[in-house]
């Protein structure tokens, strides 16, 4: 199974999400080939592996321990042994711990190979309905304080789609905190995915509300309104020039540009400077 001649391959391996039926083919296989997997909670995957007859040894590597799990990993790994990477549920890595021990093994030439499969934003996104393309995945915002607002305010001046995970304790306060940096926006609220009560839940900002009893939510809120407006390059340079001629600076004139047309910070400005 091993590609390197001598040493062994680091599996990123994608486990249901909800849905057992999810699992594929060759995500069993390789649990059951490989000579370790790294499990973010030994207990949750050992139900995994007694479902489908995966016997393979299992040690757990979760965001308290990973970093001391490293050495003995490489170690395996030099060694010729094969290890996969599993997260509780989904695509690991995606909001999961495992990027500083896949980080360590490219840097020690170690061949690392995904085996796609189910990806709670992804779901989210394409059952949308939302245009999909840019989007963006912030993960988990955090709790409170700059660190949050940075993030919000990112999601607010982003031109495309924005996906989000959030518990049942914060996703009232979170669907609050969107809809005031935000504004009104069209959201789809994911709860539950492929699972026996999944739900989504369609609306504004400031209307929807969430049933906040059980399960993870994925939040999928729209690009702004004025993004998706189909407006001619001409109208725009023709306003940018008319803003200019009545001497509005450069600086100024891009905020302006990037709110009145759902347009990057970053990009509205280098348009601008195109007329100076």
């Amino acid at each position: 199974m091993t590609l390197n001649e001598n040493k062994g391959c680091v599996y990123i391996v994608a486990t249901p999400i909800g849905n057992l039926e999810d699992m594929s083919p060759r995500a069993v296989r390789v649990l059951r080939e490989v000579a370790l997997i790294a499990c973010e909670d030994t207990r949750h995957t050992a139900r995994l592996c007694a479902k489908f007859d995966i016997d393979t040894q299992r040690v757990s590597m979760h965001s308290h321990n990973e970093a001391k799990r490293i050495p003995s990993l490489l170690a395996k790994l030099e060694a010729g042994d094969d290890v996969a990477v599993v997260s509780d549920a989904g695509t690991p890595l995606v909001s999961d711990p495992g990027h500083r021990f896949v980080r360590a093994a490219i840097e020690a030439g170690i061949v690392v190979l995904p085996i796609p499969g189910p990806s709670a934003p992804i779901a989210a996104l394409v059952a949308s309905g939302f245009e999909p393309l840019p989007f963006m995945f912030i993960g988990f915002l955090a709790r409170k304080g700059r660190a949050r607002t940075e993030w919000l305010e990112r999601a607010r001046d982003f031109p495309g789609v924005t996906v989000l995970f959030e518990s049942p304790q914060r996703v009232e306060q979170t669907l609050k905190d969107l809809h005031r940096v935000l504004g009104d926006r069209q959201i789809v609220v994911a709860r539950e995915l492929t699972k026996k009560f999944e739900e989504m839940v369609r609306g504004t900002l400031g209307e929807i509300t969430v049933d906040e009893r059980r399960g993870e939510f994925t939040l999928v809120i729209d690009r702004p309104a004025l993004a998706k407006a189909q407006v001619d390059d001409a109208e725009i340079d023709a306003w940018i020039e008319t803003r200019l001629a009545e001497g509005e600076s450069p600086r100024d004139l891009s905020r302006a540009l990037a709110k009145r047309y759902g347009i990057a910070k970053s990009d509205a400005y280098a348009r601008v400077l195109k007329f100076r």
